[in-house]
Order: C-alpha cells, then sequence, then structure tokens
C-alpha cells in the first residue's frame, strides 16, 4: 500500500469511529467534540473501542459469541502493539493512535479484561458489594480518561484522581440506567449488589439460588438511591479536585457532565429506573438542553 493509500485507509478509520461513537453513544460523542483538535482522533478511537467492547454481548444472541468477540479484542490489542495490521477500521485507527501517542497497553487490556470477566458471570453470580461495581467502572470507563489524558500528553495525578472518580459515577449511573434493558433479557446478570439489596429487602433466596427481584418497588428504588449516592460522591470528589486539575485536562473530564444528568434524572424519577422519561432524549432530557449544559460547562472550563 502506497504512502496515500494508507493515509486515506486512516483516515476512513477514523472516519468509522467517530460514526460509531455518534451512533451509540451520543452523549459522549457530544463531550469529545469539546476536546483540542490534537486530542479529538485519539479520543474517539478509545471511546470507538469502547462502543465495541460495550455492544459485544449486546448484538448476538449467543452469549458465547459475545464472549468470543471480546476475546478477538483481547488478541487484537496484543498484535496491535506487536505492530501487526488487524483488518477492523477501529483496531486500524487504535494502531495509529498508539504508534503515534505511545499509550499504555495495560489500561486498555484492563478494560476488555473487566469485559470479558463481566460476560463471563453466571446469571445468579451476584456482586457480593458495590465496591466490585465501582472496580468494574473504573476498568471500564475510567480507562478511557486515563488513556486520553495520556495521548493528549497531560501527566498529572489529581487529573489521574479526577477521571477515577468520574469514571466510578459514570459506570455506577449507566449500569442503574440499563437495569431494565438487562431485566428484560433473559439470562443477564444482575447490577445491584447483594449487600444493597438485602438491606431493601428485594434479594430473593431459594434452594440455594439467589436473585434480584427486578421490577418497580419501593425496595428497588431505594437501592437505585443508595447506589447512586455513591456515584455522586464520586462526582463530588472529583470536583473537589478541581483547583489542582491542569486547564488543558478539564475537556477531558467533561463526562462528568452526563453523569451528573443522568443522576439528576434519576432523582427526577425518584430512582424508579423503569420510568420512561429517562429514556427520552439525551439521558432524560431534551437534547438541546444537554448540549447547552455541555457547551456551558466547556465555556466555564469546568467539570
Amino acid at each position: 500500500m502506497n504512502g496515500a493509500s494508507k493515509f486515506s485507509s486512516i483516515q476512513a478509520a477514523f472516519s468509522y469511529c467517530v460514526q460509531q461513537v455518534r451512533t451509540y453513544d451520543y452523549h459522549h460523542y457530544l463531550c469529545l467534540l469539546q476536546l483540542p483538535p490534537t486530542m479529538r482522533k485519539a479520543a474517539f478511537a478509545l471511546r470507538a473501542f469502547n462502543v465495541e467492547t460495550a455492544r459485544a454481548m449486546d448484538v448476538v444472541s449467543n452469549p458465547m459469541i459475545g464472549v468470543g468477540r471480546l476475546l478477538w479484542w483481547q488478541e487484537a490489542i496484543d498484535k496491535i502493539f506487536s505492530k501487526k495490521k488487524v483488518e477492523h477500521p477501529t483496531a486500524q485507527a487504535l494502531s495509529a493512535v498508539i504508534l503515534e501517542h505511545k499509550i499504555s497497553k495495560s489500561w486498555l487490556k484492563r478494560s476488555v479484561e473487566a469485559r470479558i470477566n463481566d460476560a463471563n458471570r453466571e446469571e445468579n453470580d451476584i456482586p457480593s458489594n458495590i465496591g466490585e461495581l465501582e472496580k468494574y467502572a473504573e476498568d471500564t470507563m475510567s480507562t478511557l480518561m486515563y488513556l486520553t489524558l495520556q495521548a493528549g500528553g497531560i501527566h498529572s495525578t489529581a487529573a489521574d484522581h479526577a477521571a477515577s472518580h468520574i469514571g466510578k459515577a459514570s459506570g455506577l449511573l449507566l449500569l442503574l440506567k440499563s437495569l431494565p434493558y438487562h431485566a428484560s433479557r433473559a439470562g443477564q446478570a444482575t447490577y445491584i449488589p447483594a449487600d444493597v439489596a438485602t438491606n431493601h429487602g428485594i434479594l430473593l433466596t431459594e434452594g440455594g439460588r439467589s436473585e434480584i427481584r427486578m421490577e418497580p418497588s419501593e425496595g428497588l428504588s431505594n437501592a437505585v438511591f443508595d447506589m447512586a449516592s455513591v456515584a455522586s460522591i464520586h462526582l463530588k470528589k472529583a470536583r473537589e479536585l478541581a483547583g489542582t486539575v491542569p486547564r488543558e485536562a478539564f475537556p477531558v473530564l467533561l463526562p462528568a457532565v452526563p453523569a451528573q444528568v443522568l443522576l439528576d434524572s434519576l432523582e427526577r424519577s425518584h430512582f424508579n429506573v423503569f420510568d420512561p422519561r429517562l429514556a427520552r432524549g439525551a439521558l432524560g432530557i431534551s437534547p438541546l438542553w444537554y448540549h447547552l449544559k455541555l457547551q456551558w460547562c466547556a465555556w466555564r472550563r469546568s467539570y
């Protein structure tokens, strides 16, 4: 392949990544548009990788095929870092980003391994406590911001700590939003921890098998409130670090905005995840209002 063809192929791969993020992760797509142009390609490639791995189990009818897709991505990361070509547009874009920015292999591997471990959980394998879900959220969401900061040449312990908290909040809140979807799919693992479910009387145990009562109830709403409160604390901690975070890192941390929007939407619905209002617009509010909130935070250099 000559230089012009190779350049055209890479450009097409990045365009594919942008379209994937816009289609399947619109609220974060708008966040990435606020990044400096020098950081956008890397951010879109990383977020598209997350789209591919996050949707792996949802686009197949056989869970084993979904696990196979995740294992393919695990192997693809190894090939990319070995400078081997992988015939997939997201992988091609990721390869170009890794070559240019020397980003960490360990964070990419940690992200896909977390997805694989989650996919291999049995239906009645309930997380024992919210700490397990916080780790899953960090491994799948915070890692994207760590890698984006790294690609932007931003080395800041404060920014990393803020990214950790924002990723945990985002991950927990998105898991809550997805509860009705997972409840509707037979054989799907649950994301309410056993200790929280027990406290609110929605953990059912029969014949050595435990399951969460996933239907609208005061107990479920209270359990969701408990988990959302943990996410809220993470957002608060991230914002308390704002005074020590370098200004160039603020656009990377904008995912705090959609997390807060979703948290506010849950509060308006009284933490009833089955409330149809949560599925409307952008995370429960009008797309225009969401866009204005995001633009305001970007203009004020806040998150």
